[in-house]
């Protein structure tokens, strides 16, 4: 994708970024995240070459890719003002895979849980959770070492990915996930609805 279509596809998912809600002294999406853009390529937890200890260093003509994206925290009003990453341990993204494994990995929301981080003990995880399985957007959950897929619920998820035909209770919410994301799936996987 080009980045602009993943810019839109941000804002038509999340949401525009909110005025009143800015970075700070937060610069963890620097160091945590990988980042494969024309412009900037870095590995997953390593510190962008460009980050000093007052922050970017070259902020005023960076990258496009540091100048379009943001966190789910800069866009979802829901999520409360402690759930900024550097306070709360949190970093929610929206994530685009280009060779998912499932459909439901294509285009997701991850709320990485940080080194350190007590969100799970002090109840952060779930209040951003909550906050963010609301819509038709998977939703996935990382510690760090494994993944775990949090919205849709499993039964949901299972049917979806396997294209197997839903109980009659579950066939709508069902259809509904395959619609938005079928394209992700295997060609050679035939779906029932």
């Amino acid at each position: 994708m080009r980045m602009q279509a993943d810019t839109d596809l941000e804002t038509a998912l999340l949401g525009s970024v909110l005025a009143d809600r800015s970075c700070g002294d937060c610069t963890l999406c620097c160091t945590v995240l990988k980042v494969d853009a024309p412009d900037l390529k870095k590995a997953a937890g390593t510190p962008c070459r460009h980050l000093g200890s007052g922050g970017c260093s070259i902020h005023a003509v960076r990258p496009q890719i540091c100048r379009t994206w943001f966190c789910v925290w800069r866009r979802v009003g829901s999520l409360p003002d402690e759930a900024r990453p550097d306070r709360s341990g949190l970093l929610v993204s929206l994530n685009f895979v280009r060779e998912p494994q499932n459909c439901l990995e294509g285009v997701s929301i991850v709320v990485r849980s940080l080194l350190g981080s007590k969100a799970i003990e002090n109840g952060m995880a779930a209040r951003v959770l909550d906050s963010v399985c609301d819509q038709l957007v998977p939703v996935w959950f990382s510690d760090g070492s494994k993944k775990m897929l949090m919205h849709p619920e499993n039964e949901v998820a299972e049917h979806v990915i396997a294209g197997t035909l839903a109980p009659a209770h579950l066939r709508a919410e069902v259809a509904a996930w395959r619609e938005q994301y079928g394209h992700f799936m295997p060609e050679d996987r035939g779906t029932i609805r």
